[in-house]
């Protein structure tokens, strides 16, 4: 059993990997920008559903104070901390061409998606290289976007590829720890972000866009969290791990 946090737990993928490493018995705090009185009744369900512990902790991770306090009260309720799972994070606004996105617009991307993990990280290493135990590690959630250029917001693909080096280097500077990090990169997935643009990538799959002809799933994510929280994966670390169906590959 492990004790979990999970960023941007409330809803889609996030919320799928919570109730995913629930099911397995893991004790998981998960934090959002729900106010905390808001999420009392969906964290009764979760315990009543599953064999874990939840706690739910108000967190906006682009700010220090919160970040330090999501730890905090982490620590309180389960004993300590074995994974940190770095899953939150926004698109734009508003769509723009590259050749019109606005500074606000790539300021608050890089501040949420980037610069937030980032330090959440450097905030949970440290108690992890203080604290060690067996199966401690790091999943950040990456995105396809990471490589795959989108000229409509560009700022999410830099914030994302910002993130996959950030694995690498948190790969390096954990290993002496014994502290594991990986990389999900998931493809088109289905949540809130994307359902804005639901008709245009369903028009895309159904003409090949993925090997496996459907959208993925919060569910589908959550399993290879899973897989890493459990150890599966012991003897890899700075990997990627791509759930998109095939999406990436090069074909002729």
């Amino acid at each position: 059993m492990a004790n979990v946090m999970v960023t941007g737990g409330a809803r889609g993928i996030g919320a799928g990997i919570v109730a995913k490493l629930l099911s397995e018995g893991h004790n998981v705090s998960f934090c959002d920008l729900a106010e905390e009185e808001a999420m009392v009744e969906q964290v009764k369900e979760l315990a009543a559903k599953y064999k874990g512990r939840p706690l739910y902790v108000k967190c906006d991770i682009s700010k220090a104070e919160q970040r330090q306090n999501f730890l905090d009260r982490t620590v309180e309720a389960f004993g300590s901390v074995t994974c940190l799972v770095n899953n939150a994070g926004v698109a734009p606004k508003v769509r723009l061409d590259v050749m019109e996105t606005t500074e606000e617009s790539f300021e608050r991307l890089l501040h949420i998606n980037l610069q937030g993990p980032f330090f959440l990280t450097q905030l949970v290493a440290n108690y992890m290289a203080k604290h060690q135990e067996p199966g401690q590690c790091v999943v950040n959630m990456s995105s396809c976007s990471a490589e795959v250029a989108s000229v409509s917001r560009g700022e999410y693909c830099i914030s994302k590829a910002g993130v996959s080096m950030a694995t690498k280097l948190w790969a390096v500077r954990l290993a002496e720890f014994g502290i594991n990090v990986y990389e999900i990169r998931p493809g088109v997935i289905k949540s809130d972000m994307t359902a804005v643009v639901t008709a245009k990538y369903d028009k895309l799959i159904a003409e090949g866009l993925t090997l496996t002809p459907r959208w993925g799933f919060p569910e589908d994510i959550a399993k290879a969290v899973a897989s890493f929280i459990r150890g599966d994966l012991a003897y890899s670390t700075g990997q990627v791990v791509f759930v998109d169906a095939g999406m990436q590959i090069q074909k002729l």
